[in-house]
């Protein structure tokens, strides 16, 4: 197949033009190219017109037998590729890994139900699907090789003085950094986690009714891995009239299921609601989000002496 009718979708060049930097724009050039080497290479038919994410190019194809499947391709970064995560999991809770060319990090993976995700489904239990899913794919050792949130955390809590200097409401931000070095003297974990379990990175499948894709997978505590199920949906959470006990049913219904202590949880979820707000200021903002405050302060007032 010529790398011509390859076509990448402009929204993709548009991410990877805002966020990808002079690296992004470098591998849009490849891509067309690269997808129709990899379309050849594994004997490929294209199925259906190309969809994306925020940093890869996703195609539906069919294998030589027919078998429908998506091939990825996405750019190397620093974040570690989802092929060892996915081999790890071999479709336990999560897309199977069909086919990988770890040098690229393309993947070839089974096809799900693009159109119908977690969104789709009631609030409550869209949160406890999620809380499912977590609770198998924690269960797997991780693959060697992964970043650690020992290392990540570490990093947040020496970046965090300077941070909170250059915003108004640093306070926020030196009282979580200071949370997190807590944590960090009992250690950060050691539990494989996705990283990136939001409602819309679950779909619809054939062989299970729900499936978990797109990990950045990482090894620390569960409780790091809670927040996207925290703070997306957030109109509903504000539907309620009462935001913080909506966080925390969130909360203590991935706890329940995760079968971890609350009160640990909270912190490394406090953790991660630091971590969005480093990048944040990073990106310029000059401020503390409230979503990431109000789920802050909704564990860390529960737990607090």
């Amino acid at each position: 197949m010529s790398a011509d009718r390859v076509e990448v979708p402009a929204e993709l060049v548009r991410t990877q033009a805002r966020y990808g930097g002079a690296a992004g724009r470098a591998w849009l050039t490849t891509l067309p190219a690269a997808a129709a080497t990899f379309l050849d290479l594994w004997g490929l038919t294209r199925d259906g017109p190309a969809m994306h994410g925020m940093g890869g190019l996703v195609l539906p194809v069919r294998t030589g037998d027919g078998t429908p499947a998506v091939l990825k391709l996405r750019p190397r970064n620093d974040e570690p590729g989802e092929g060892p995560a996915l081999r790890v999991w071999n479709g336990d809770g999560a897309v199977r890994l069909l086919r990988e060319d770890p040098d690229t990090w393309t993947l070839l993976l089974e096809r799900l139900d693009a159109g119908t995700d977690l969104r789709t489904v009631e609030d409550d239990k869209a949160v406890r699907v999620i809380g499912g899913l977590l609770a198998r794919l924690h269960g797997y050792p991780p693959p060697p090789g992964l970043r650690l949130l020992a290392d990540i955390a570490a990093k947040m809590v020496a970046d965090a003085p300077a941070a909170a200097a250059s915003i108004g409401d640093g306070a926020v931000v030196r009282r979580w950094a200071d949370l997190v070095a807590e944590a960090l003297v009992d250690g950060a974990g050691d539990t494989l986690l996705h990283w990136d379990l939001h409602y819309e990175n679950v779909l619809a499948g054939v062989r299970e009714p729900w499936l978990a894709i797109d990990p950045i997978p990482l090894v620390g505590h569960p409780g790091f891995d809670l927040m996207p199920a925290l703070d997306n949906r957030w109109d509903e959470i504000i539907a309620t009239g009462d935001p913080a006990a909506a966080v925390r049913r969130r909360f203590d219904a991935l706890t329940e299921i995760l079968g971890v202590d609350r009160q640990r949880a909270a912190v490394w979820t406090v953790a991660r609601a630091l971590q969005n707000t480093l990048w944040n200021i990073e990106d310029g903002e000059d401020g503390v989000d409230p979503i990431q405050r109000t789920i802050a302060d909704a564990l860390t007032v529960r737990f607090s002496t």
